[in-house]
């Protein structure tokens, strides 16, 4: 298989997140993970407007994984959830059906209202695209932040991890909302201390 990826994205970024804690742990699990190799897309080179990687997905942005049969997925909780099939161990979704739900919904939860919103905040002030100053939308998206950043901080409490006591994708996702606020120089408010306490603990896990 092959994932498509530019790391300093944050889409991209939270799969290979997903990667890293299986790959972490595979000393202490009885399992052999599929091959799995790493194609970088280099936006800054405009690589991914190439009819070679349009080919493989129209919308030119990554992730994407290319199966060993040539299958295309895209997206990157398809992607999670598709390898989280295929490396159960260790589970990074939850083991039962409950705990899916619950961890998928915090997942879709610090996506939707801070992974995106750190997103459109960083495209409009300081885009690493070289996208034009955008100070209507900024201020928009920068005044739902606080919001957002407070439930976090609270769902984060004095845990390790975002929910339970083990890694999940709800980790990978807001890590990849944190490293490219940081990135991007979008300050966060260090009010917020559950959530910078797990950030700059959670980080060193992918150093």
């Amino acid at each position: 298989m092959k994932l498509y990826h530019f790391p300093v994205a944050p889409n991209p970024a939270r799969v290979l997140f997903f990667l890293n804690e299986k790959e972490h742990a595979r000393t202490t699990v009885d399992e052999t993970l599929p091959r799995i190799e790493r194609v970088l897309v280099d936006f800054t080179r405009a690589e991914q407007k190439t009819p070679e990687f349009l080919a493989l997905n129209p919308a030119g942005v990554v992730p994407v994984l290319e199966l060993d049969d040539g299958t295309v997925l895209t997206e990157s909780l398809p992607i999670m959830e598709y390898l989280e099939e295929l490396m159960p161990q260790p589970s990074l979704i939850g083991r039962t059906p409950q705990l899916r739900a619950r961890t998928r919904a915090l997942e879709r939860y610090i996506e939707m209202n801070l992974l995106l919103r750190v997103i459109r905040c960083v495209h409009a002030t300081n885009s690493p695209l070289g996208l034009p100053p955008n100070p209507a939308l900024a201020d928009h998206e920068s005044a739902r932040l606080p919001d957002a950043l407070a439930r976090v901080d609270a769902m984060i409490g004095d845990r390790e991890f975002v929910f339970g006591l083990t890694p999940t994708i709800a980790d990978c996702t807001l890590l990849a909302a944190m490293n490219f606020a940081r990135f991007g120089e979008l300050q966060i408010d260090p009010g917020y201390r559950n959530l910078h306490r797990w950030f700059e603990c959670y980080a060193l896990r992918h150093l």
